[in-house]
């Protein structure tokens, strides 16, 4: 069985262990591969794994003994699932690997708002303090989350682990769902995207990309935001119109937002989020802790191994066996 793994640097860049994947097959591992080395690389693949690079569906054609698609991920927008269905190729995700980490990273990223502690530490290295005619500084407009509102756009395994945490710090949370009845969660209750926008003190956003939800963070709906409220998005970065979200930053028309993905992936140099005001950005680091890296790479291997015994395990396009 010969594997390759188109772009094996983003899951492991260093600190894990490639060896089981090698017990399976032979194994190939490309750091990183641009679109069009894709079928050239590919060539022999009965297995490919991917993250982020696009195997299209002129390359699924080209690639006549390939047999399975992996995604090192959860999202799967970069493979054509048509295509390979129709090839009777399972694509097989990796879901729910990272809710903790995402969670983690989401409360961080409020905290951060609140405190600012990056930008006081680096006041302090500076001299701030040294210089300070007082014994703090830098403490007004801090507040604490006990008694605020948190806003959830989606309570799938990461929104729910949100939830969790907001309501160990004595948040109030609401959130806006599909399908309200098949939640049962104690401490959250239900209400629409914009009453969700509207009440909350803090709005994150835990909810797939679709046709619905592209965008959705424009100019309308942050409007009915509180002046004081935030915008935290750990999701998908074409959640956000994001030159509506710089201008309702830069005129302050909601307190600030905390970002770890953007709409292109590296951004470009003139996204506008880079010059809107308090803004945090993290590059996309929500999902990449050791543990849930390592959890991606155990899954993605039981995927395997199921799709070798004939079975269904994950399969997002079709089902086999």
């Amino acid at each position: 069985m010969n594997i390759v793994i188109l772009d094996g640097y983003t899951l492991n860049p260093g600190d894990l262990d490639w060896s089981p994947l090698e017990k399976i097959g032979a194994l190939k591992v490309y750091e990183r591969t641009a679109i069009a080395d894709v079928v050239e690389r590919s060539q022999d693949a009965e297995i490919i794994l991917t993250n982020k690079t696009k195997i299209t569906g002129d390359a699924i054609k080209a690639l006549p003994k390939l047999k399975y698609i992996g995604e090192l991920a959860t999202g799967f927008d970069n493979v054509d699932v048509k295509a390979a269905a129709e090839k009777n190729i399972p694509v097989c995700n990796v879901p729910g690997y990272s809710s903790s980490s995402v969670a983690q990273l989401t409360m961080a990223l409020i905290l951060e708002l609140i405190y600012k502690t990056g930008k006081r530490s680096e006041e302090v290295h500076a001299g701030a303090w040294v210089k300070s005619k007082d014994f703090c500084f830098g403490h007004i407009g801090l507040f604490e989350l006990e008694g605020k509102t948190l806003g959830l756009i989606g309570l799938g395994q990461i929104g729910s682990a949100v939830a969790s945490i907001a309501i160990a710090f004595g948040m109030k949370v609401i959130a806006s769902v599909r399908n309200p009845g098949k939640y049962n969660i104690e401490g959250v209750s239900f209400v629409s995207r914009e009453d969700c926008f509207k009440q909350a003190d803090f709005v994150s956003l835990h909810c797939p990309l679709t046709d619905d939800t592209r965008q959705m963070v424009n100019t309308s709906l942050v409007s009915v935001m509180k002046r004081s409220a935030y915008i935290i998005n750990t999701a998908r970065g074409a959640l956000i119109n994001e030159k509506d979200l710089a201008d309702a930053l830069n005129n302050n028309r909601i307190a600030g937002a905390a970002l770890d993905v953007l709409s292109s992936e590296p951004p470009s140099a003139d996204n506008p989020m880079f010059n809107a005001a308090n803004c945090i950005i993290t590059p996309h680091i929500a999902w990449a802790t050791k543990e849930a890296r390592t959890r991606l790479l155990n899954e993605s291997i039981k995927n395997i191994e199921a799709f070798l015994r004939g079975e269904v395990r994950n399969a997002v396009n079709l089902k086999i066996g």
